[in-house]
């Protein structure tokens, strides 16, 4: 169900859900304090993009956010599979609330290294990439989560070749 977002500041951002030919999902390792990470926990692991400038097109925003955190570099327009809207007073510092549109992007696999340097990487609060096996994800029960936190069952459809036609409704 869409958010209430009649006069809420919302952060609206696009991600990229890049999956290698052996199914494993590239994550960056988001960490306290960024939007992705509730207040109990330290670290959170999510797809790889970043927020919408003013103006700019969901589709060129991935392309930016891609090139500048891990040097991937899109040409095609990769299918729009995910979208997920939590009005949320706290959630987002500074925001009431996030919309995230999620892009499918298969690739082969590569070593992340974008246009950012390490130290802009740290101010965006990222501090680690990792190749996860759904596997992996669905059996992770430690202290750092997903964004999605559901995300083992959305991305194993994906994974199954069941790219929807039209963006899937995503929880928290």
């Amino acid at each position: 169900m869409p958010a209430d977002r009649a006069g809420a500041r919302i952060r609206h951002s696009v991600r990229a859900i890049i999956l290698a030919e052996d199914h494993e999902v590239l994550l960056c390792r988001f960490s306290l304090p960024h939007p992705a990470v509730p207040a109990d926990s330290t670290v959170v692991w999510a797809a790889p993009g970043g927020g919408v400038e003013p103006g700019e097109m969901l589709l060129q925003a991935l392309r930016r956010e891609l090139h500048e955190e891990t040097g991937l570099v899109v040409d095609a327009d990769p299918p729009h599979v995910w979208h997920q809207e939590v009005v949320s007073p706290g959630l987002a510092e500074g925001y009431d609330g996030i919309v995230n549109d999620y892009f499918l992007v298969h690739t082969a696999r590569f070593d992340p290294r974008g246009a950012l340097s390490d130290d802009d990487l740290a101010a965006e609060l990222i501090s680690g990439w990792r190749w996860w096996r759904l596997a992996d994800i669905a059996a992770h029960d430690g202290p750092d989560l997903f964004s999605p936190r559901d995300l083992a069952g959305p991305l194993a459809a994906l994974i199954a070749g069941d790219v929807p036609c039209t963006p899937v409704a995503l929880g928290l």
